[in-house]
C-alpha cells in the first residue's frame, strides 16, 4: 500500500499567527474531501513548522483541531525545513517503519505545492503531486500537464468554475473572459472537452512554476512589406506579441543563465512561462523592461469560484459625497507628517536602529536577508502597541518562512473591509557589486545591501503612520462604518508572491473587501520637477472589478486637491496602464476585488519621457540620504490615500 505525505502550508492549509502567538489553519479549498477519499491511505505530514522554541508542537495542535482524525499516524508526521532530501529520506524510512511490509520510496507520495520541495522529494525517490486535487493522478502514476483553457462563445467562467470542480483540474490565471491557464491530467482534460471546452495541453508541471513575463518594448519588423501589411486581428496580435516576448526572454536567459525555460503560449501583455524549481526571479529579469514584469502565478481550485467581482460594484457604495470630511483631512495632516515618515523609513531603510534602545540597523529587508524577519517583528510590535489586532500571515518561498502582517481594527456587523497596504520587502538587484579581485559579480540578495527607503520603505511607513492617524480618530471618538485594515506584504520583488498568498487566502476565507489601496514607491521626486501622483487602477481581469478599481483611483484623485492642489495627477486606467499587474494590487485584481496602487511619477511617458520619481530603483543608492526622497512629497501622497481609504471606511 502507498503511503501519502502533505505539505501544510499554502497546500493543506492556509495559515495565520495570532497576536497571543498561538498558530491557526484553514483548510484549502477541496482539500477535506480528498483527504476523506483516500481516509484508507496511509496520511502522514513534511512542513516546516518554524524554528522558534515548541514550534512543531504549536503545529501539531494546529493540525489536529484543523484536521480532527485525519492523521492518526504520529509516525508518519515530521517536522523540520525542506531545503535537501533530508526529511523526505526520514518519511520514506518512516513509511516503511509504519507498515506492515516494507515500503520502497516509490510507494511514497508527497503532496505539495512547492516545485522545489517536489524536486527533493523525487530525489529521494517519491513520487510527487502539485495539489492534493492530483493526489489519486500520482498514486496512478499519471503525469499532470500545463495547459490552456478556451472557452467557446456561450459558455461562461461560472460554468467551467462548476466543471473544474469536479475534476483533476486547477486554474492559475485568467487570462480573459474565454481563456485560462491551468494544471490539470489528461482525465481532466478529457472532462472538459465532454463539456464542450477546448483544450490545449502544454508541458509537464512536474518540478516547474508558472511566470507571467511582460514587456513593453516594441515589436520587430517581421520583413520589408510589414509597415504595409495590414492590422492582425487581436487573437494573431497578441500571439506574436507573445512570441517576440518569449524571444526576449529566451535570449536574455541564455546570455545570463543555464536555465531551460517552456513557454505556456500567449498572456495578457506577454507570455507564461514554466521555470525549473529554485529559479530566482532575479534570473528571468528582462533587461529594459519596466518594474515588476514578472509575476508568479499561484494555483488555486477556487480561483474561479467566489471570485470578489460579484461583490465589487456594491462594496464602493459611496458614503456621504465620497470627499473626506474635515475632521478627516485635519487627522491625516496631523499624524501622516514628513518627520513621522522619515522616522519609520529611517528605522526600516537603516539609517537608525531598527527599535528604539536596541543597535541593530537594518541592511536589508530582501526575502532572502536574515534582517527581513527581524523587521516583520518590529513592524508587528508597533501594531500591537497602537491596540490593533495583528496577524501574523505566513507562507513558504525558496525554503525560507516569510511572513505578510496583519493590523486590523474590526467592526461588528460591517458589510466590508478596508485594506490600506504597501510591500515591506526590498531588492538592490539592479545596483552594481564587484567581488574582492575588483571584477563585476551579481546581486547577492542574503548579503548585499538593499535599504529600499523609497521602494517601498515610503510605503511601508506610510501604513504604519495611517494606522496611527486611525487610532488617533478612534481615541478621539470616530466610529467607522467599515472594518479597517492595514497590511504589509512580503516578497513583492519575487513576483507579488506574497500578497498573491494573502489574497488567495482571504478569498478562501470568504472575506468582504471593499477597496485595497496600495501604496508602493511615493517618496521620490527629482528637484526642481513638477510634483506628479500616479494612481493606477489599469487591470485586465474582466468584470466588474475595472469598473470598481476606478472608482477607487477617482476617491484618491479627489482626495488630492484637498491636500495639495500643487499636485498633478495622473490617474492611469484600462490595459494600456503600465502598472497592470506590476505591484500587489494586481494580486487583488485577480480575484475579483477593487484595488489601486498610488506611487510618485515612475513610468515614463508614451513618448519616452522618463518619470521624475527616483533614480535609484532597486540600488543600494535608494537611501533617506538620495537626493530625490522627499518626505514631504511623501506626506501628501500618504495623506491623500489614508483620507480616501477612511472616507470609504465610513469615517
Amino acid at each position: 500500500m502507498s503511503v501519502l505525505f502533505f505539505d501544510i502550508g499554502a497546500t493543506l492549509a492556509d495559515a495565520r499567527i495570532e497576536a497571543d502567538g498561538s498558530l491557526k489553519l484553514e483548510p484549502r479549498p477541496r482539500v477535506l474531501a480528498v483527504l476523506d477519499a483516500f481516509r484508507d491511505v496511509p496520511r502522514g505530514i513534511l512542513s516546516h513548522p518554524g524554528t522558534h522554541e515548541g514550534a512543531a508542537e504549536t503545529a501539531a495542535a494546529a493540525l489536529h483541531e484543523a484536521f480532527p482524525g485525519r492523521f492518526p499516524d504520529d509516525r508518519l508526521v515530521h517536522w523540520g525545513p525542506k531545503d535537501s532530501r533530508r526529511l523526505f529520506d526520514e518519511a520514506v524510512t518512516s513509511a516503511a517503519g509504519a507498515a506492515a511490509r516494507p515500503h520502497s520510496a516509490d510507494e511514497c507520495v508527497f503532496v505539495g505545492e512547492d516545485p522545489q520541495e517536489r524536486a527533493f522529494a523525487r530525489e529521494a525517490g517519491m513520487r510527487t503531486a502539485p495539489g492534493p486535487v492530483f493526489t489519486l493522478a500520482a498514486l496512478e502514476n499519471r503525469p499532470v500537464f500545463w495547459a490552456r483553457i478556451e472557452l467557446p462563445e456561450g459558455h461562461r467562467l461560472s460554468r467551467l468554475a462548476a466543471v473544474t470542480e469536479e475534476t483533476e483540474v486547477v486554474p492559475v490565471h485568467v487570462t480573459s473572459e474565454t481563456l485560462v491557464l491551468a494544471m490539470m491530467t489528461t482525465q481532466g482534460a478529457a472532462d472538459l472537452e465532454r463539456a464542450g471546452f477546448r483544450v490545449d495541453l502544454r508541458a509537464p508541471v512536474d518540478d516547474t512554476a508558472a511566470f507571467l513575463i511582460r514587456d513593453n518594448r516594441s515589436l520587430p519588423a517581421t520583413g520589408p512589406a510589414a509597415d504595409a501589411a495590414p492590422a492582425p486581428a487581436p487573437a494573431a496580435a497578441t500571439a506574436r506579441r507573445a512570441t517576440a516576448v518569449f524571444g526576449y526572454v529566451a535570449d536574455g536567459l541564455a546570455a545570463t543563465a543555464a536555465l531551460a525555460v517552456t513557454p505556456l503560449g500567449p498572456a495578457p501583455g506577454g507570455v507564461y512561462l514554466a521555470a525549473p524549481a529554485g529559479t530566482p526571479v532575479e534570473e528571468l529579469h528582462l533587461p529594459g523592461a519596466k518594474p515588476g514584469h514578472t509575476e508568479r502565478l499561484l494555483p488555486d481550485p477556487a480561483l474561479l469560484t467566489g471570485r470578489g467581482a460579484t461583490l465589487a460594484e456594491g462594496l464602493t457604495a459611496v458614503f456621504g459625497d465620497g470627499l473626506p470630511s474635515r475632521r478627516t483631512i485635519d487627522a491625516v495632516r496631523a499624524a501622516i507628517t514628513p518627520e513621522v515618515l522619515r522616522r519609520h523609513v529611517a528605522c526600516i531603510s537603516g539609517a537608525e536602529p531598527l527599535e528604539e534602545g536596541l543597535p541593530l540597523k537594518v541592511r536589508s529587508r530582501d526575502a532572502a536577508a536574515e534582517d527581513n524577519v527581524r523587521v516583520v517583528d518590529a513592524l508587528a510590535r508597533r501594531f500591537q502597541d497602537l491596540g490593533l489586532t495583528v496577524r501574523r500571515r505566513p507562507f513558504p518561498w525558496h525554503g525560507h518562512r516569510l511572513y505578510n502582517v496583519e493590523a486590523e481594527h474590526r467592526v461588528a456587523g460591517a458589510d466590508s473591509t478596508v485594506l490600506i497596504t504597501a510591500h515591506m520587502d526590498s531588492t538592490a538587484g539592479n545596483g552594481v557589486f564587484t567581488d574582492a579581485d575588483g571584477e563585476p559579480r551579481p546581486y547577492d540578495p542574503a548579503v548585499d545591501p538593499a535599504p529600499g527607503a523609497d521602494d517601498d520603505g515610503s510605503g511601508t511607513a506610510a501604513v504604519m503612520a495611517a494606522a496611527e492617524c486611525l487610532t488617533t480618530l478612534l481615541d478621539d471618538g470616530g466610529s467607522p462604518a467599515r472594518t479597517v485594515r492595514f497590511v504589509l506584504f512580503n516578497a513583492e520583488e519575487q513576483g507579488l508572491v506574497g500578497s498573491k498568498f494573502y489574497a488567495r487566502a482571504a478569498a478562501a476565507a470568504g472575506d468582504r473587501i471593499a477597496g485595497v489601496f496600495q501604496m508602493d514607491m511615493i517618496a521620490g521626486r527629482q528637484h526642481g520637477s513638477t510634483p506628479i501622483v500616479e494612481i493606477h487602477a489599469g487591470s485586465l481581469v474582466p468584470g466588474p472589478v475595472v469598473n470598481a478599481s476606478d472608482e477607487l483611483g477617482g476617491r484618491v484623485a479627489r482626495a488630492v486637491p484637498v491636500i495639495d492642489p500643487a499636485v498633478t495627477v495622473q490617474q492611469l486606467t484600462g490595459p494600456d496602464d503600465p502598472a497592470v499587474g506590476r505591484s500587489d494590487h494586481a494580486s487583488f485584481h485577480e480575484r475579483g476585488w477593487a484595488a489601486v496602487a498610488v506611487s510618485e511619477d515612475l513610468f515614463a511617458t508614451p513618448d519616452g519621457t522618463p518619470g521624475t520619481g527616483t533614480r535609484q530603483y532597486h540600488t543600494p543608492g535608494d537611501t533617506l540620504l538620495d537626493q530625490d526622497h522627499n518626505p514631504q512629497f511623501a506626506a501628501t501622497v500618504a495623506q491623500s490615500v489614508t483620507a480616501a481609504a477612511l472616507t470609504l471606511a465610513g469615517l
